[in-house]
């Protein structure tokens, strides 16, 4: 896609309202506030049908403006009857800013910094949380077992809402995953595992539902693909997807142009989501111009319909209050954002989310890795001879120019693509250091790092490719057919 994405400048948590309203408005939501004005509204044209005196209908109109200049200090919006506030004022941001911004939406990834996205300055700018070592020792404690080595590592490092999915879990009560993937080649790349590995975890942590969202429209409509070849990529994405080992019992995989004809409960949410999504929040939020064809514009109103619990009735027996929790890439947000604005208008809980870093392509952390570049990262369906190949030629270094310098002063590991990867799939934390001390140290060379992650990557990609071998056409039929899951609600 050519057009870039949208940020949001989040402005409306109440602690941030509190430092620029008076009069108590700093205690209120954008929708206390949206409310109060509409009441005043009511209260003036009442005033003024009653031929109230001149001095009352003065003072109720001069309070309704100031509630629109707070409205519009808080929202970035102007006031209007009939339009409930957005989560988030919208702002469109094309790329890089001058200071060198990073550029992050659904379809783009790009920095000029080797180390890769300043993650901390896009949590500000998406208005998300960090997630911190209270939030991982609270994830512990709940669910007793030790965190997952991406929220350890800070690789899932955003969220928004997860203490309320914690707090839903504590009481007993249960929430449902939700996560997905662009089917658009037959073979996944090993950034595609990020968020499958950690839903897998999550799903087995908690013992709880998974619905798996292939979108096959999408793809149709981003990329130069026949609808049959897209349907096909998503059969075969869907074999790789179980060779992870989710439970056939309580996970749900579906196909976006399989499911929702066969669903009314799924298209009745999506129809809820577009009503409530104007065409200029669209174009600001995702960046699509006159020139995109409708079916783009009117497609995130899909990827938002699975975070409510009522687009799958088989499932969830026509319950619209489970919460959903959605592990994906950062990249991903801008959907979601827009989701959780309609999701109280619609009377549906908002949807949690834990967004992931980006996996690094081979030649460097400066972009995100691509499934039609063969070189361009380690793909599943790779030979071991390949995956050695690949990372002897491609794996971008953080070494010295010749083994005398690199022994004096030692290797970057901030930079070097092969530590990065090793710190997504090497479990030890200790050997991970003991690695990143030795390497920034130069008692470990390039070419021993590169070998050291050699060994790591070839028996679990072979390993993956023995469990796809089991994936047969019968399985995949099971996990993709329309059911109850074994899970009470």
């Amino acid at each position: 896609m050519t057009d870039t994405g949208a940020t949001y400048t989040c402005v409306l948590t109440k602690l941030k309202m509190t430092d620029c309203l008076g009069d108590g408005a700093g205690d209120m939501t954008p929708m206390d506030l949206y409310e109060k004005l509409t009441s005043q509204g009511d209260t003036v044209r009442t005033l003024k049908t009653e031929k109230a005196a001149k001095a009352d209908i003065d003072a109720a109109v001069q309070l309704l403006l100031k509630l629109k200049v707070d409205y519009k200090q808080v929202t970035g919006q102007d006031y209007k009857t009939g339009c409930p506030p957005s989560e988030c004022a919208v702002s469109q941001d094309n790329g890089p800013a001058a200071d060198g911004e990073d550029m992050v939406d659904p379809w783009n990834v790009s920095t000029t910094n080797a180390k890769g996205v300043d993650y901390d300055k896009l949590i500000v700018r998406f208005g998300s949380s960090k997630i911190d070592q209270e939030l991982v020792d609270r994830i512990e404690r709940v669910s007793g077992q030790k965190a997952h080595r991406f929220l350890r590592r800070g690789i899932f490092f955003s969220h928004r809402d997860m203490h309320q999915v914690l707090d839903t879990y504590e009481k007993n009560k249960s929430f449902y995953l939700y996560t997905g993937r662009g089917p658009s080649s037959d073979a996944l790349h090993m950034g595609h595992l990020i968020p499958f590995i950690f839903t897998k975890w999550l799903q087995d942590t908690f013992d709880i539902p998974l619905v798996i969202q292939l979108t096959d429209d999408e793809k149709y409509l981003w990329k130069d693909l026949s609808l049959e070849d897209c349907h096909r990529y998503t059969m075969e994405n869907a074999k790789d997807i179980i060779a992870c080992g989710f439970d056939i019992n309580k996970t749900f995989i579906f196909s976006d142009l399989d499911y929702m004809g066969a669903s009314p409960d799924f298209y009745r949410n999506v129809v809820k989501v577009q009503k409530h999504v104007t065409f200029n929040q669209v174009k600001g939020i995702f960046g699509f111009g006159d020139s995109d064809c409708i079916g783009k514009i009117a497609f995130p109103a899909i990827q938002a319909a699975p975070s409510f619990s009522s687009s799958f009735p088989q499932i969830f027996k026509g319950r619209k209050d489970v919460q959903c929790l959605i592990p994906c890439a950062i990249d991903q947000d801008p959907y979601f954002r827009m989701t959780r604005d309609v999701a109280p208008r619609i009377g549906y809980p908002k949807p949690a989310l834990l967004h992931s870093t980006f996996f690094p392509a081979l030649q460097g952390a400066q972009t995100k890795m691509s499934a039609s570049d063969a070189n361009s990262s380690i793909f599943l369906t790779d030979t071991p001879k390949q995956i050695k190949n690949k990372v002897n030629k491609h794996a971008f270094s953080g070494g010295k120019d010749t083994v005398e310098e690199h022994r004096k002063y030692g290797g970057n590991p901030d930079v070097d693509v092969s530590f990065m990867y090793l710190t997504f799939f090497l479990e030890d934390d200790e050997q991970l250091e003991k690695i990143r001390q030795d390497y920034a140290s130069g008692a470990l060379l390039t070419g021993e790092l590169k070998k050291r992650l050699i060994e790591t990557l070839q028996p679990m990609i072979t390993s993956h490719q023995e469990r796809r071998k089991q994936v047969t056409e019968e399985t995949v039929k099971q996990f993709m057919t329309p059911r109850p899951l074994n899970y009470s609600f």
